[in-house]
């Protein structure tokens, strides 16, 4: 038992604080995500209809939504346990993020969320393409030796 308590706190001491940070960022990406996917599917579900849209296309918006956040979802658990292949789907989520949030900043009401989503899009692209992060999940740069 001891030696799988310490094999657990190598891992810990041995995640860079970058790599860390990069799934803290695509978690909260995912969450926000899940989030807004959830309350577009009860929202509808709620109004029935009734608010003037189609209870069909807004259900079927909530789950695509609710399913897109699984997926930094997953990119965020799998930076966290130092999994190379995590950081491209983080890395798409980053930029995926970049012009939602250009849209956002663009609406009035939701100025606020949209400088917070470009902010934390910007940190997880710097966060993800960090030397240390990319030694940390085991990716090679270019030129480097095998």
């Amino acid at each position: 038992m001891s030696s799988a308590s310490s094999t657990s706190s190598t891992e810990q001491t041995s995640r860079p604080a970058r790599l860390a940070a990069a799934a803290g960022v695509t978690l909260v990406e995912a969450l926000g995500l899940l989030a807004g996917g959830v309350y577009m599917l009860v929202r509808t579900l709620l109004d029935g209809g009734s608010g003037g849209g189609d209870v069909t296309t807004g259900v079927t918006g909530g789950v695509t939504v609710i399913a897109l956040g699984l997926i930094p979802l997953a990119a965020a658990r799998g930076l966290w346990t130092k999994r190379s292949w995590s950081r491209g789907p983080a890395v798409i989520t980053q930029i995926l993020a970049l012009p939602v949030a250009w849209q956002m900043l663009q609406t009035d009401g939701v100025i606020p969320y949209g400088i917070a989503l470009a902010a934390l899009a910007v940190a997880g692209l710097v966060l993800l393409v960090n030397p240390a992060t990319t030694e940390a999940l085991g990716i090679r740069r270019p030129g480097q030796g095998a």
